[in-house]
């Protein structure tokens, strides 16, 4: 029984409790039983130790998702040669005990009617999360794993039973932004591999994200510096969004170094969405609350809200309100101005995740329970900064 006064990640914990109990008799500690070492297969781990450079390097090479520097390609690959080491051979040795699934779950806003005929099919569009399953589906494909893709909304506090029930029918899990509490990603490690997207690392499982600090501090910087913004707003994601903590952390701590003034707080938090970014500014304008010389947005799907709502109240962006993303979705170089963001290797960010996930299925004990990859800031016309050169085509009519 959940106690009637328990907070929702209290009982979501509970559930998940109930929820984990044993389907064959005892759980399987993946992460915690001792590999054999006599069959243990190579992983991207051994291949990283053996040439020196970290598992996201080796996880670019042996993928192509990116161009590392010439040395780290040849380090790699000479140790994969050395090594001997076969990316299939781990998932066809095991294959006799192996579902060859793994299950990928991730958080959506609940299914309601829009608000507003502009964003009337975003629910079904959630760009960074579409392209970070792509590459988790590229590199599952590559080891001949399937995807079991499921989703809960943003508010269900109490998952457990849903995701207990996918661990029964995969190998490993990939889990975004906060679909579980710490504590019940720990309890769920006792059943199968866990990685976590957006997340939190435990003691149990590893998370992958970009680099969230660098890369918003690099942004702040931007806007004070070049634009010379004495006050800038923080639109957030979910409040309970680790990545969207860390970016408001962020934001604050590099606007205090230069005596910038912060917007933030309960009237400043949006969904992730285009429809949540819009729904802040009009409530904001409705309420007389003066704009400050930039937004920064914790995503580029609520910045093209946050432009779409100042524009359509009169306000020239980036002459009145500068506004800036983070992700560099494809669809930011389209709208008008252009979205200054931070560029993330989003579908990088799903592979690596992949085949991290893949190391623990095999036995590997991983070395790091956080990696992190690099990002880019990326300026356009939303700053103030010159707009990318649109393509030239010539004329057929």
């Amino acid at each position: 029984m959940v106690p009637q006064d328990a907070t929702p990640e209290h009982a979501a914990d509970s559930a998940f409790d109930t929820a984990l109990l044993p389907l064959d008799g005892a759980a399987v500690d993946v992460l915690t039983a001792e590999p054999r070492k006599a069959t243990a297969p190579l992983t991207i781990y051994d291949v990283a130790r053996h040439a020196g450079v970290s598992i996201a390097s080796v996880s670019r090479v042996l993928n192509g998702h990116a161009t590392p520097r010439p040395e780290t390609r040849d380090r790699v690959l000479r140790a994969v040669a050395e090594l001997g080491f076969v990316p299939d051979g781990a998932a066809r040795a095991l294959s006799s005990r192996l579902k060859e699934i793994i299950a990928v779950v991730y958080r959506r806003a609940p299914l309601a009617p829009p608000d507003d005929p502009v964003f009337e099919d975003e629910s079904e569009n959630l760009a960074f999360v579409d392209v970070i399953n792509r590459g988790v589906q590229i590199a599952a494909q590559h080891r001949g794993f399937d995807l079991l893709l499921s989703s809960v909304e943003v508010d269900d506090h109490t998952p457990g039973p849903r995701i207990a029930n996918l661990a029964g029918k995969s190998d490993g899990m990939l889990l975004h932004d906060r679909v579980l509490t710490p504590s019940g990603i720990v309890r769920l490690a006792d059943r199968v591999p866990v990685v976590t997207l957006a997340g939190t690392p435990t003691r149990a499982s590893v998370n992958i994200s970009g680099d969230n600090i660098g890369g918003m501090r690099d942004l702040i910087k931007h806007l004070i510096e070049v634009h010379h913004c004495a006050s800038i707003a923080y639109l957030s994601g979910h409040a309970d969004s680790p990545d969207s903590v860390a970016r408001h952390r962020v934001v604050r701590e590099t606007a205090a170094e230069y005596d910038v003034r912060v917007i933030a707080g309960p009237h400043w938090t949006g969904e992730y969405s285009a429809t949540g970014g819009a729904r802040v500014i009009r409530a904001l304008l409705d309420s007389g609350t003066a704009m400050p010389d930039a937004i920064a947005c914790a995503n580029d799907q609520t910045a093209l809200g946050v432009l779409h709502a100042l524009q359509e109240r009169g306000y020239h962006v980036p002459g009145d309100v500068k506004v800036t993303g983070f992700d560099d979705i494809p669809v930011a170089r389209h709208v008008v101005p252009q979205l200054t963001t931070v560029r993330q290797p989003i579908q990088d960010l799903g592979a690596m995740a992949f085949d991290v996930l893949y190391s623990m299925i095999s036995g590997e004990r991983p070395d790091e329970r956080q990696l992190v990859l690099p990002v880019q800031v990326v300026v356009r016309g939303s700053c103030g900064c010159a707009a990318e050169s649109p393509p030239s085509f010539p004329r057929t009519a």
